[in-house]
């Protein structure tokens, strides 16, 4: 079959996985803002990047399933490319790609009842570099999937990498194919991170693949085997279906019901046991970008080996990776070093321990520190906020709220509020009173009186809040009444 013919012969659906927290990226990547949603190749960020890398591959739009925590800025990313369309499934709490992958199979089941629709799972988080050859060999292994194959990708190893999972391969498959479609080989072994010495072996054997966590089934086939090898995850994930809601463009999970579901990876519950795993290599430039180094690595570099984002100025400085957010960063005299400036925190690290940026996050978090878990800019349903200044007894945010969007009827016990309209058009209602404030115009709220925001203009609203007491967390809100679920 041509690969037209293939397009024309079925619709994939793509299934992005966008959980995870990429520590090791730290101070860019943080728990509530964690890789997938940071622009570190280019402008559109790694999760857009992934999505529109599926161009012209005739794809349903895609299931994304996220963590609760994420859901405005994934709802907000796929609203920039067009994608927004009620497909958006929150986990309540990770539970693995089993699970995950169910629920996806699932949903895609019960909405598309006359076809067993056919899954493509992909990481939110993964750079390919060879974007053609990528959607050439997953379109070339269409034909095994169609078949009943569970196909998993593996990537044909460039080095000796102890960071990844392996797959050895087994026979190659003996059916003739044309010369368009990729040659697939049965899976032999999931093999865990080996140390260098069983890398290398690895790697001179030319047997053995990178586990990229991409696959290619039928829905029905997945949840098959999901029911021969692990009902009890599946079970889980029908009732916690089942008893989900409907939430703006969330499909909302029941939290109850998903709690008691096993965490398993998809490899151990079902790929490892299955006989009709099928690996289908893959060169394509591949990386999901797990540290600082790695982002080097595929990075285009300056004469000197530098790579350099932002307002940076460097003299003798050799093989390093710098990224200023939002200050001019200045570097003199480094070589092989990881500079990361954000508007909160500064990370500097050798480029070959930085595997371990991970513990520091890890000691942020148990000192309770806010670094370890979110950026100044915060995303709402509304729009967002950004922390630019905080002293005692008082705090300062820039404030942004999307057309037609605001701010539900609530108050503050502890702190009083002043606003002022830096741009667009704000109608605030303060103790039953409503009023248009436009730029330069401000208003005070006091502690106790209830009040609400909104946008009723076309461009977004842009406002200073400088909040004064002596509690000015954000759990100092009483909300009287709701415009979001869950917000």
């Amino acid at each position: 079959m041509h690969m037209s013919n293939i397009q024309e012969a079925f619709t994939l659906f793509p299934v992005i996985m966008a959980g995870g927290t990429g520590s090791r990226l730290w101070p860019l990547s943080r728990e509530l803002y964690p890789k997938q949603f940071l622009s570190l190749t280019g402008q559109a960020s790694m999760l857009q990047t992934t999505l529109k890398r599926l161009d012209g591959m005739y794809c349903q739009n895609p299931v994304v399933i996220c963590n609760e925590l994420h859901r405005f800025v994934v709802a907000e990313q796929l609203r920039n490319i067009d994608m927004l369309s009620n497909n958006i499934i929150l986990e309540p709490e990770g539970r693995n790609t089993a699970p995950a992958i169910a629920l996806a199979a699932l949903t895609t089941i019960k909405e598309n009842p006359d076809q067993d629709p056919l899954l493509l799972i992909l990481a939110a988080d993964h750079v390919i570099e060879n974007e053609v050859e990528f959607r050439n060999n997953v379109l070339s292994a269409i034909e095994l999937a169609k078949q009943g194959d569970l196909v998993t990708f593996g990537i044909v190893p460039t080095h000796a990498e102890t960071g990844y999972g392996y797959i050895k391969r087994g026979q190659a498959l003996g059916h003739s194919a044309p010369d368009d479609v990729v040659a697939g080989y049965a899976v032999e072994a999931f093999v865990e991170k080996p140390d260098l010495e069983t890398a290398e072996k690895f790697l001179a054997s030319q047997e053995y693949y990178w586990n990229s966590g991409m696959f290619l089934f039928r829905a029905k086939r997945y949840v098959e085997e999901l029911k021969k090898y692990r009902p009890d995850i599946l079970e889980a994930c029908e009732r916690a279906l089942n008893s989900s809601t409907h939430d703006l463009d969330f499909v909302r999970i029941n939290s109850d019901e998903f709690l008691k579901c096993p965490a398993e990876s998809i490899d151990y519950a079902v790929m490892e046991k299955t006989a009709e795993a099928v690996v289908v290599p893959l060169s394509v430039g591949w990386s999901d970008v797990g540290s600082w180094s790695s982002l080097w690595d595929i990075s285009s570099k300056t004469k000197d080996g530098n790579v350099l984002q932002g307002d940076i100025i460097v003299s003798n400085a050799q093989n390093s990776y710098i990224n200023a957010e939002s200050a001019l960063v200045a570097a003199v005299g480094i070589d092989n070093l990881v500079v990361i400036q954000t508007k909160d925190a500064i990370l500097i690290a050798n480029k070959d321990d930085v595997q371990d940026v991970k513990k520091i996050v890890t000691k942020l978090k148990l000192e309770g520190r806010r670094e370890y878990y979110s950026h100044r800019e915060v995303f709402r349903p509304w729009g967002k906020y950004e922390e630019i200044g905080q002293g005692n007894r008082y705090k300062v945010k820039r404030i942004t709220v999307k057309p037609d969007e605001g701010l539900s009827l609530r108050l503050h016990h502890h702190r009083s509020e002043h606003w002022i309209v830096v741009s667009g058009t704000a109608r605030i209602t303060l103790s039953g009173k409503s009023r248009l404030l436009v730029t330069n115009e401000s208003v005070y709220i006091p502690a106790g009186a209830d009040y609400s925001l909104e946008n009723p203009g076309i461009i977004p609203l842009e406002l200073i809040e400088v909040s004064s007491g002596d509690y000015l967390e954000e759990d100092d809100i009483v909300r009287l009444t709701s415009r979001y679920q869950n917000q």
